[in-house]
């Protein structure tokens, strides 16, 4: 039982609940910046759409291909922004048949699975970010700058770290993608239950523990890493669209 402990999903959280954060607001200043700039809604939400396009094509792309390993029928594909009421901009969206909780919960969590493994290819493998990760965590603070230097030395790091920065900040379900998880963690819960009082438990952890361990560590290293991401691009982001505030004595609310 010792092998995946409390801690090991309260990282998960304390990374999962800035991010969720950093995301909106991020997102929030950068429509900001285009709308100070270009001083059109259409023309401002078209430029913040083609910022974000690779992320948005992997996320409606990921639902639809899941849609069609699991026989559910499709129907319009779009990835051109639309405006809903609130202010929000809807970046894209697929069309599905609402089917069972399962299908459909496995339909709205395909763009997080696919996110992740593009996170965890391209932070890993092209941007070589495990290691800053690392000297972090464990702190190795003189490790640290040699990592950076070591990162953004790397081939083409300017362009994976764009695509790593749109499609970890598009990535997360949206609240329609959501709907079915309820029902689906419910049931999960029950055959949990089942599994404790039936005392097949420790048996079964023993074997799939070490397994489970290893999935959640790489996925605490990526969401890590894409939390490091929005904490670097927020600052930036931040001043300059106070700036353009400043000189252009106009202010987005």
């Amino acid at each position: 039982m010792s092998v995946i402990n409390w801690s090991t999903f309260l990282y998960l959280v304390l990374l999962l609940v800035p991010l969720l954060y950093l995301q909106r607001f991020l997102q929030r200043e950068i429509q900001a910046i285009f709308l100070l700039i270009t001083r059109q809604a259409e023309i401002s939400m078209a430029l913040f759409s083609l910022l974000f396009m690779p992320g948005v094509l992997l996320h409606e792309l990921s639902h639809f291909l899941m849609a069609k390993l699991l026989d559910v029928p499709t129907g319009r594909f779009s990835i051109i922004p639309k405006k809903l009421e609130g202010g929000r901009i809807q970046l894209g969206y697929v069309e599905t048949v609402s089917t069972d909780f399962v299908r459909d919960a496995l339909i709205g969590v395909a763009p997080l699975v696919t996110g992740v493994i593009f996170v965890a290819f391209a932070g890993v493998s092209r941007l070589g970010m495990n290691a800053l990760w690392e000297s972090l965590t464990q702190g190795q603070l003189n490790s640290i700058n040699p990592a950076l230097i070591s990162m953004v030395a790397r081939p083409d790091f300017w362009l994976w770290f764009y695509l790593v920065f749109t499609v970890s900040s598009t990535m997360l379900p949206s609240a329609s993608d959501r709907r079915a998880w309820l029902p689906l963690i419910l049931v999960l819960l029950f055959l949990l239950g089942v599994i404790l009082l039936v005392g097949v438990g420790p048996w079964l952890l023993s074997r799939l523990g070490p397994t489970i361990k290893s999935a959640i560590d790489a996925i605490t290293m990526v969401l890590g890493i894409t939390v490091l991401i929005h904490l670097v691009m927020f600052p930036p982001a931040y001043f300059l669209r106070k700036l353009i505030s400043r000189l252009t004595g106009l202010q987005v609310v």
